[in-house]
C-alpha cells in the first residue's frame, strides 16, 4: 500500500482515519468527529493535513471540520446531497466522481440508507475503502434516512470489491455486532472463530477494524442476507436488541 493510515480513537467508540501519501506529502482526514486529537496526531507524525473527506453529515463525522480547516486551511470534500448539513464544505461529490490524495485516486460510491446522501471512498489501487457508517465489521448502519432496499443494494455493491480490500469503518461496534450475528448463524464456524478472536482482542483493549470484504462475506449477517426481506428482518431484530 502506498498510503499510510493511522487510526485515531475519539469520543466513546468513533475512529477517525488519518491518511498520508508520502510522494506528494498530502495528508487527508476521514470523518473527523473532533479536531484536537486529529491535529495532535498529525503533528506527532510530522504530517500537514491538506484535505478532509466526509462520508455523511452526522456530527460525529463532521464535528472537527471547522476546527481542522481553521488550523490548516485544508479543503473539505463531502456528499453533494448533504452539502447544506456539512460544516465548511468546499467540494461536492457523488457516485462516479473521482477524488485524489496526491496522485492516488479514489472512486466515490453512492451508498445511501444510513443517511440519504451517504458516500464511500474506494482506493482500488490500494485495496482500501472508507465506508463511514454503511458497513461495519459484522454489521451495517442503522436505516435513519433510507430503506432496507437501499442498504441491501449497498451490501451487493460492496461485496463486489476485491476480497482483500480493507474496510475502514467509523466505529468500534464489532463485539456487539458479532454477538447479534451469532444469534442469526450460531453454526457458522467462521463466525464462531472470528468472535473468539474479537473477544480476545477487546479484552486486550485492541481495535478490531479495519476488516476485509472476505471476512464480511463469511461472517456479516447483513452482507449474507439472501434477500431484501431477510435483510430487513435482520436489521429490525438488531434494532430491537
Amino acid at each position: 500500500m502506498s498510503l499510510q493510515i493511522v487510526r485515531i480513537p475519539v469520543l466513546s467508540d468513533n475512529y477517525v482515519w488519518l491518511v498520508h501519501e508520502s510522494v506528494s506529502g498530502e495528508t487527508m482526514v476521514v470523518d473527523p468527529a473532533v479536531a484536537d486529537p486529529v491535529l495532535i496526531e498529525a503533528k506527532a507524525q510530522g504530517w500537514t493535513i491538506t484535505q478532509i473527506w466526509n462520508t455523511h453529515w452526522h456530527g460525529d463525522h463532521t464535528g472537527g471540520n471547522a476546527g481542522i480547516k481553521a488550523a490548516t486551511g485544508c479543503t473539505i470534500t463531502g456528499p453533494a446531497a448533504e452539502a447544506e448539513r456539512i460544516p465548511a464544505i468546499d467540494r461536492l461529490v457523488a457516485g462516479g466522481d473521482c477524488v485524489k490524495l496526491g496522485e492516488i485516486e479514489a472512486a466515490v460510491m453512492d451508498v445511501p440508507a444510513h443517511t440519504a446522501g451517504h458516500i464511500a471512498y474506494h482506493f482500488a489501487s490500494e485495496k482500501a475503502a472508507f465506508v463511514g457508517d454503511t458497513l461495519f465489521a459484522m454489521g451495517c448502519g442503522r436505516l435513519f434516512e433510507g430503506t432496507a432496499e437501499q442498504m441491501y443494494a449497498n451490501m451487493r455493491k460492496l461485496e463486489t470489491l476485491d476480497d482483500e480490500t480493507l474496510i475502514y469503518c467509523a466505529h468500534e461496534y464489532t463485539q456487539s455486532n458479532g454477538r447479534f450475528a451469532l444469534t442469526v448463524e450460531p453454526n457458522n464456524m467462521a463466525l464462531t472463530s472470528r468472535m473468539a478472536q474479537v473477544d480476545a482482542m477487546r479484552l486486550r483493549g485492541e481495535a478490531t477494524v479495519p476488516t476485509t470484504i472476505a471476512d464480511e462475506k463469511a461472517t456479516n449477517p447483513f452482507m449474507r442476507a439472501a434477500s431484501v426481506a431477510e435483510f430487513a428482518e435482520r436489521r429490525a431484530a438488531k434494532d430491537r436488541g
